[in-house]
């Protein structure tokens, strides 16, 4: 078995990812970044595994990773992906999203692109503002998307101050009964997730409008022997309890539903329409 190299850097680390080869070459990965977290300063640093020419032994690079270059973090690191050969897009706890660019020249990182309040639970402004952590990262240069706690989809362009698109604006847990959850969104949808487990067996198609419904399994078999479990549904590894229903709740797709909440059988939401909808009948 090839031997693997250890490095001992003081930090807990998060994230690694090898920056890719550039399309066509014969190279192999030779740089990767670090993220790290739940640290008093956390960085994001690039490293290389060649020690810059030396040979060992056997005629190949020595082993041994050598730091290229860091930059301090704000928050933890809770995502990493190259953007492209020069650039790094970091995913902060903070529910900061940030561009690195590095400079190979000098070997430093400098910031390059930043959106501080990409994802949070109340706007910017308001005295109950908070963060909410991004969570989640996908760069296809040059538009990068975004997902954090705050229950939103960000769209951005590497080249844009503020976001091209959000999506997913409120997600609720139903408060005594979490095999329920509801979520409204920019799109005008506003769907009710049933993952209990007294899904009826049957599967159907998914028709916008009305309370329609979708069936999502992994296996349509052997459902009778389904029995009641302590643990969420959410968190079920069973794949004969891997099954969710989803409703659409209006009528008609209208302009953007910005929130809702629900208690008991009764749920309100409001929309872009100038539209109030309140429903006592969830489970009926």
């Amino acid at each position: 078995m090839e031997e693997i190299y250890a490095k001992f850097v003081s930090q807990k680390i998060s994230k690694t990812r090898w920056r890719p080869v550039p399309p066509g070459s014969l190279q192999t990965a030779e740089t990767f970044a670090t993220g790290s977290w739940d640290n008093e300063e956390n960085y994001v640093s690039l490293w290389s595994i060649g020690d810059f020419g030396n040979l060992d032994s056997d005629g190949g690079f020595e082993g041994d990773h050598q730091l290229l270059c860091d930059i301090k973090h704000h928050g933890d690191v809770m995502d990493l992906q190259f953007f492209d050969q020069e650039r790094i897009v970091a995913a902060s706890s903070t529910g900061c999203v940030t561009v690195f660019l590095h400079h190979p020249n000098n070997q430093t990182l400098s910031v390059n692109q930043q959106w501080t309040t990409a994802h949070y639970h109340t706007g910017p402004g308001s005295p109950s503002y908070s963060s909410a952590p991004c969570t989640g990262i996908v760069c296809d240069n040059p538009e990068i998307v975004t997902v954090g706690e705050d229950g939103r989809i960000n769209l951005f362009r590497v080249d844009h101050k503020e976001p091209v698109r959000t999506i997913v604006w409120e997600v609720h847990f139903h408060p005594s009964n979490p095999d329920h959850l509801f979520t409204c969104s920019e799109d005008g949808s506003l769907w009710h997730w049933d993952a209990s487990t007294d899904v009826p067996e049957k599967s159907s198609l998914f028709h916008q409008g009305g309370r329609t419904s979708t069936f999502l399994s992994h296996t349509i078999s052997n459902q009778a022997n389904v029995h009641q479990s302590l643990i969420s549904s959410w968190l079920s590894t069973d794949p004969a309890k891997d099954r969710i229903e989803i409703t659409s709740l209006l009528p008609n797709r209208t302009l953007s539903v910005n929130s809702l909440d629900v208690l008991g059988p009764c749920l309100v939401c409001g929309t872009d329409a100038e539209a109030i909808y309140v429903t006592r009948q969830l489970f009926s």
